[in-house]
């Protein structure tokens, strides 16, 4: 800690927040459109994706973040990333143009059929993008070959197993999300469904994160230290139990919006496992935050304008939720 600015820190943190939101909000969108796609009932797909529409856009205010505060904060880290990871952002991005597309027009289609087809484009964008978004993760964590502040990889890393078990682990956390996001916001037998897909989510998620923590823990000798720490892994298996008792009571109760905030919990404690295993490192295996970051007189002028746009951004999101808060009913014809 003390061979890191704190002005250093605290740019770090604030990136950090914005890729975590950004996780968190649309990574629930994401998942709703998975389910979507593997709905059958065009009724109950209408309400899922009634659920989403008001907000879906909003949240993606975090993606531009996360990205523009990495050009700003860290050049030297965008630097080495991007090139190695053009291919995974571009799959991300086009994947989110057709789920964007998808979900605004399908309800313009001429014929349910046509519609079906849309949604299963919509599943399709979904899941690309979380695969990609967990492609990159994985990336970031099993280090990016560099040197003298370039890439120097040939660009196939992200197709490695782990990066594409983490992927993996991403799109079934994502629709962990979105089921519990459904049991909040829905009634009835949609309601029902989601609450037993959410609890079987909840069991596959909980086991391929401790699988990816372990893979964490062992490709490096550095991460295996700093996870097997009792400091931190005794704080994060409490963490973890309690979480999944509010979920399980969550579901039995009344609080409909407890299975979701759990839920966010273990992934909000999964992204902080994987903070503390990265620290003090940008991009493994040796660019530190110091080393990446830009000058002293940029960063607290980009602190500033996140001081100011995160705010607002939380705001306007909290606003856009309240607003279109409530139980979407499945249209009667």
């Amino acid at each position: 800690m003390l061979e890191t600015d704190w002005i250093v820190l605290l740019s770090a943190a604030a990136l950090a927040f914005s890729v975590m939101n950004y996780v968190l909000l649309d990574g629930t969108d994401l998942g709703v459109g998975i389910l979507m796609g593997l709905t059958r009932c065009a009724k109950d797909r209408r309400a899922m994706a009634v659920t989403i529409l008001p907000i879906w856009d909003a949240n993606e205010t975090w993606l531009v973040l996360g990205g523009g505060g990495l050009l700003a904060l860290f050049p030297l880290a965008y630097a080495i990333l991007l090139p190695a990871l053009y291919l995974p952002f571009i799959l991300m991005f086009l994947a989110l143009i057709l789920r964007a597309v998808a979900l605004e027009f399908r309800d313009h289609s001429p014929n349910e059929r046509i519609r079906r087809g849309v949604d299963g484009l919509l599943l399709g964008g979904s899941a690309l993008a979380g695969a990609a978004q967990g492609a990159v993760l994985g990336t970031l964590v099993q280090g990016v070959p560099h040197g003298a502040g370039q890439y120097n990889g040939n660009g196939t890393e992200w197709l490695n197993l782990f990066p594409l078990f983490c992927g993996a682990v991403l799109i079934v956390g994502y629709m962990w999300l979105g089921a519990c996001w459904l049991y909040w916001r829905t009634v009835d037998e949609l309601q029902r469904r989601s609450r037993l897909q959410a609890k079987v989510l909840a069991a596959v998620t909980v086991v391929l994160l401790i699988a990816l923590v372990a893979w964490t823990a062992a490709l490096d000798s550095r991460y295996a230290h700093r996870l097997s720490d009792w400091r931190v892994w005794i704080p994060a298996v409490t963490l973890l139990i309690t979480l999944l008792i509010v979920f399980a009571l969550g579901l039995r109760s009344r609080r409909h919006a407890l299975p979701l905030f759990a839920a966010l919990g273990v992934f909000v404690l999964a992204f902080l496992l994987m903070v503390v295993a990265l620290y003090p490192l940008i991009v493994p295996p040796q660019l530190t935050l110091q080393a990446a970051a830009s000058s002293r007189h940029s960063q607290v002028f980009m602190l500033i304008g996140f001081a100011v746009l995160i705010p607002v951004t939380l705001i306007y999101n909290t606003f856009g939720f309240s607003v279109f808060s409530g139980k979407v009913r499945p249209a009667r014809k």
